[in-house]
């Protein structure tokens, strides 16, 4: 029986009325893009559950934690900022990025159009008070990873207390010094927030946590390497986005479970679709929920998606932090090592990227690449020049597609996918 939320949502001041409209839509579009799936993993049951209340039993949850241990929830919006120092002062990390173009209207009240969907969604999440994730928060902490990002939490600090991290846009010593001290400032920051001092256990169990949902992550991916595909793109995709959401050691059980069904699966020789299927990596751009436009299309056209080079995919848990530091400093260090080596595309000079997908296609023996860019994002956009040109001569197809989080695309993007695949076959 499902549970009337409302009481909660009105309790943190949420637009009852169109939270209502927003969560109709996603139950209309979850059973069609993801239940009419045949011979789904019968783990992802547990992913679906979380899904159809992602506006509920977290929030509750996190609220509840935060009664009972005094737990300051903060919220996130990027891989960089370390969750293994929220973890270790007795926090509740939470990811906040938006993937929906229902709550472009809010944001269009105080910020430009013409900026990436993903800022332009989640801020119009909270000028809309449509996201009770937003409104439990304590503070909010954003990065310089993007120009529209750094003014942006200047907009949002207005709106909710939002902390700045300053990410370096080179990866020489120099660069590390300073993300090593701007993850020192960090751990102060959530000293003051929480009244706790880190000590080394702390960190260690912190970073323990972490790792362990990061390897429960990669074995989910590896066993997509397997022909025939032993799950859909979609459903990997969105176990990757829940990451961002669920309890950490709950969701890192849950996948670990997902995992030995499908290594089973693989022994078997069991797949969601043929041996013969275009089997695509995708590389670019984050998906946030409810963004599957790029999957849905693939997998509907008769193709699988087998990997992901995004901030929702590979990069999110490929490199794992070492564990074995004795002293607060040297696990500072191992933090700050281990965020540098993600290849986001605010770093230049980036060719560990480019190395990394061709390793990760031919790892996962696709027949091509899709780079997904969203719209206005221009280091994504400008960086395909390189990507592209590397995959050319690496023998890899690649086609590109460039959208946002709205529908009126979908047909032009289906009929180019289905063209690539058809080439690629």
């Amino acid at each position: 029986m499902a549970v009337d939320r409302h009481p909660l949502w009105k309790s943190l001041g949420i637009d009852l009325e169109r939270n209502d409209e927003f969560l109709g839509m996603l139950g209309v579009v979850y059973p069609e893009v993801y239940l009419s799936q045949p011979n789904r993993p019968k783990g992802m049951a547990y992913f679906d559950e979380v899904t159809f209340d992602i506006h509920g039993a977290p929030i509750q949850e996190m609220l509840d934690e935060k009664e009972r241990t005094g737990a300051q929830i903060v919220g996130t919006f990027c891989i960089y900022v370390p969750d293994e120092i929220i973890l270790a002062l007795g926090g509740i990390p939470v990811g906040l990025c938006g993937g929906s173009a229902y709550s472009f209207p809010d944001a269009d009240t105080m910020m430009p159009r013409n900026i990436c969907p993903l800022i332009r969604s989640y801020v119009g999440f909270k000028v809309g008070k449509l996201s009770p994730f937003f409104e439990c928060c304590d503070f909010l902490v954003g990065e310089t990873t993007c120009d529209a990002k750094k003014k942006t939490w200047e907009i949002l600090d207005d709106l909710q207390p939002t902390y700045v991290m300053e990410l370096p846009q080179r990866k020489d010593e120099i660069d590390r010094g300073l993300w090593r001290e701007e993850i020192a400032r960090f751990i102060e920051k959530m000293e003051e927030a929480s009244g706790k001092k880190i000590t080394v256990d702390a960190l260690k169990d912190g970073i323990r946590r972490v790792n362990a949902k990061r390897r429960a992550l990669k074995r989910l991916y590896e066993a997509r390497k397997a022909v025939p595909a032993p799950i859909s793109g979609k459903d990997a995709l969105l176990v990757s986005q829940l990451a961002f959401y669920d309890q950490i050691d709950r969701f890192t059980e849950k996948v670990n479970a997902l995992s030995d069904e499908l290594e089973a699966r693989v022994r078997d020789g069991v797949g969601v679709v043929a041996k013969d299927a275009p089997r695509l990596f995708i590389s670019g751009t984050p998906q946030v929920i409810p963004n599957w436009k790029i999957h849905h299309v693939v997998e509907s056209s008769g193709g699988i998606v087998v990997g992901e080079e995004t901030c929702t995919g590979i990069r999110y848990f490929n490199d794992l932090v070492d564990e074995s530091p004795d002293t607060v400093d040297g696990l500072i260090d191992a933090l700050a090592s281990r965020s540098l080596s993600i290849n986001c595309s605010c770093f230049t000079p980036n060719d560990d990227r480019i190395q990394q997908v061709i390793e990760w296609v031919k790892a996962s023996r696709a027949d091509g690449v899709i780079y997904y860019v969203l719209q206005f994002c221009h280091a994504y956009n400008v960086e395909y020049v390189k990507m592209e040109r590397a995959l050319r001569e690496a023998g890899i197809p690649v086609l590109k597609i460039e959208s946002d989080y709205g529908d009126e695309d979908v047909g032009q993007i289906k009929t180019r996918i289905e063209a690539f695949m058809e080439q690629i076959a």
